[in-house]
């Protein structure tokens, strides 16, 4: 039996922010339990809805400090078990008490520092020994740091294997080196340029890319843009020189959940055999709900998005009136800064019956948007890998994106010579190149039916599941193994 840990700050069913959520919930399900034990470790936050938290049961205690500013402090480790995985929860309620699961930067440093000591210390008592553990973004950086350092002195973690996959490279967990020595207790010879130090500065996230057996990130192509200074975000020279531990997996999506031939927050099921009846019936029952004109020749296209600046937005304020035109409705749904919040419900305002700005995030009306859009606009700057386009192909709905990151690697441009291709894309990041892509869209929706037909065919008829990643994923944890 081969033992695998994932070590995370969030994982589905139990708290989610964005896609990492995801990747944690799904992937460990994959796996075939004869052969592995794949178990899952999270921070046991009080916002983890009560429902769960009723069900978690206590397996043991213990007190452990790390360095001088974090003295002994009680850990508690609950576990439970769902879709038969195993799930571990680190509990402190001085850290991890909160409506939300981040918010100051130097106090989240504090607790995931205190979360990947806590990891490590508590397999010994759990009677679990995994052969890898694989840490997912900044929040677990300074596991395989611990791993490789300070627990070697203990012949339990002799032989124990790290992976580091990379969700998003925009956030690292940076604070001064004083703070960070005070609260991991490492010595100062781990605070140098090759190791922990970046720009003067201690980085959790380069710890973990240093210290780690292997670098995973979330498609082929990222894994490519990040050894470059335009994508790198200061960490290109270190993952160049890693190049070879390193390489691209596609995140899945979850075919129970996203399929809409059984989906029922939509309002009409379809398959890709009824899609051309039924897909416009969802279409004007969302046009109803939100108020705009009811008119199924109308080109819908949907956004979900967080509402940053990553995800091309300024793109769209820059051609906005020209997008929505007479044929054009846009339907938005996402949080985030508050003038591209406030752009979108401007732009509602002036235009009522086309503009539709959803600022919250309701996972029920995204399900209805994903079965009612024609298209599906995604215009970002980066994009590690995006999960929206390949639940946007499961939906029957053709995606428009720049051809960076994932976006590049799942969507393939359609070709009106040949008549191949599953969506729409530009390269440059410009507002009017995104513009002309859009208009030729429509162009193709509008008079070129049958060839817009068999695009949402293609593109419903691709595999997004988990479980062609999962072959790569077992590779990979069989490579390190020697087996």
């Amino acid at each position: 039996m081969k033992n695998i840990l994932f070590a995370a700050s969030e994982c589905v069913p139990f708290i989610k922010t964005g896609g990492l959520a995801d990747v944690c919930g799904a992937l460990p399900k994959e796996f075939d339990k004869s052969d592995w034990d794949i178990r899952v470790v999270i921070p046991n936050y009080t916002c983890i809805p009560e429902e769960w938290r009723n069900q978690f049961e206590y397996v043991t205690h213990f007190y452990m400090a790390a360095g001088s500013y974090i003295p002994s402090k009680y850990v508690g480790v609950l576990k439970y078990c769902y879709e038969g995985i195993t799930y571990y929860f680190i509990d402190n309620r001085e850290y991890f008490t909160c409506f939300v699961p981040y918010g100051d930067v130097r106090y989240d440093i504090e607790k995931f520092t205190f979360f990947d000591k806590a990891v490590l210390s508590m397999l010994p008592l759990i009677g679990f020994k995994p052969d890898i553990i694989h840490c997912h973004d900044w929040q677990t950086g300074l596991i395989p740091v611990f791993l490789k350092n300070e627990f070697q002195a203990d012949s339990f973690f002799w032989g124990m294997k790290a992976i580091m996959t990379i969700h998003n490279l925009r956030f690292q967990g940076i604070w001064d080196v004083k703070t960070m020595q005070g609260l991991t207790g490492f010595p100062r010879s781990l605070f140098t340029p090759d190791k922990l130090e970046f720009k003067k500065d201690a980085n959790m996230l380069k710890g973990g890319l240093v210290y780690a057996d292997y670098i995973t990130t979330v498609s082929e192509t990222y894994a490519q843009e990040i050894q470059t200074e335009y994508y790198g975000e200061g960490l290109n020279g270190l993952l160049s020189a890693r190049h070879y531990d390193m390489q691209g997996i596609v995140n899945g999506i979850d075919y129970q959940v996203y399929n809409p031939e059984t989906d029922d927050k939509i309002y009409e099921n379809y398959n890709g055999e009824n899609f051309r009846k039924r897909k416009g019936t969802n279409k004007e029952r969302l046009q109803e709900q939100l108020g705009l004109a009811v008119d199924r020749h109308k080109y819908m296209i949907g956004l979900i998005s967080r509402l940053t600046d990553q995800k091309g937005l300024d793109l769209i304020n820059a051609v906005m009136d020209g997008l929505v035109d007479d044929y054009t409705q846009l339907v938005v749904i996402g949080t985030g800064e508050s003038r591209y919040e406030n752009m979108f419900r401007h732009y509602a305002w002036k235009y009522p019956d086309r503009v539709s700005a959803n600022i919250c995030y309701s996972d029920d009306l995204a399900h209805k948007l994903y079965a009612a859009a024609d298209a599906f606009l995604m215009p970002s700057r980066f994009e590690p890998c995006g999960l929206t386009q390949m639940i946007a192909f499961r939906y029957g709905t053709v995606p428009i994106v720049r051809e960076t990151g994932g976006l590049k690697d799942t969507v393939e441009a359609y070709n009106e010579y040949d008549n191949i291709g599953d969506g729409f894309s530009f390269a440059n990041y410009n507002a009017h190149e995104m513009l002309q892509v859009i208009n030729y869209s429509k162009h193709i929706f509008y008079d070129r039916k049958r060839q817009w037909n068999q695009m949402v065919d293609r593109g419903m008829a691709k595999d997004f599941s988990w479980n062609a990643s999962k072959f790569k994923y077992e590779g990979l944890y069989n490579y390190l193994l020697g087996k």
